[in-house]
């Protein structure tokens, strides 16, 4: 279970990742990219976030361009929160598939 500011700070990291996702994929036409979840190791020193990606289908080339440019995300956050956090936390980030799992479901339900 986590801390009251385990989760502050998740949810700080939370807003500004999708800040930084939402003005980089600006530039990417009809890709869509959420942070749908973030959590904080309790040593705050490790953040994972879930990613949406719509369409689903570029989803892991999406992801695979996140982890390349990992350095760069991490800069930019330090950036933003560079007067809430003293350490920038190590990222790590990953497919958030819990839309496609429930829409999966819906259609075996129709069925």
């Amino acid at each position: 279970m986590q801390e009251t500011r385990q989760n502050r700070i998740a949810r700080l990291l939370q807003k500004e990742l999708s800040l930084i996702f939402q003005s980089q994929t600006r530039m990417m036409r009809g890709v869509m990219v959420s942070v749908t979840r973030c959590r904080i190791s309790p040593d705050l020193s490790i953040c994972t976030a879930y990613l949406s990606v719509f369409p689903s289908e570029r989803g892991e080339e999406i992801i695979n361009n996140v982890n390349a440019n990992e350095k760069t995300i991490r800069y930019e956050l330090g950036t933003r929160v560079r007067h809430q956090m003293r350490i920038i936390p190590e990222l790590r980030f990953f497919i958030d598939d819990s839309l496609d799992y429930i829409e999966h479901i819906d259609e075996l339900l129709k069925k």
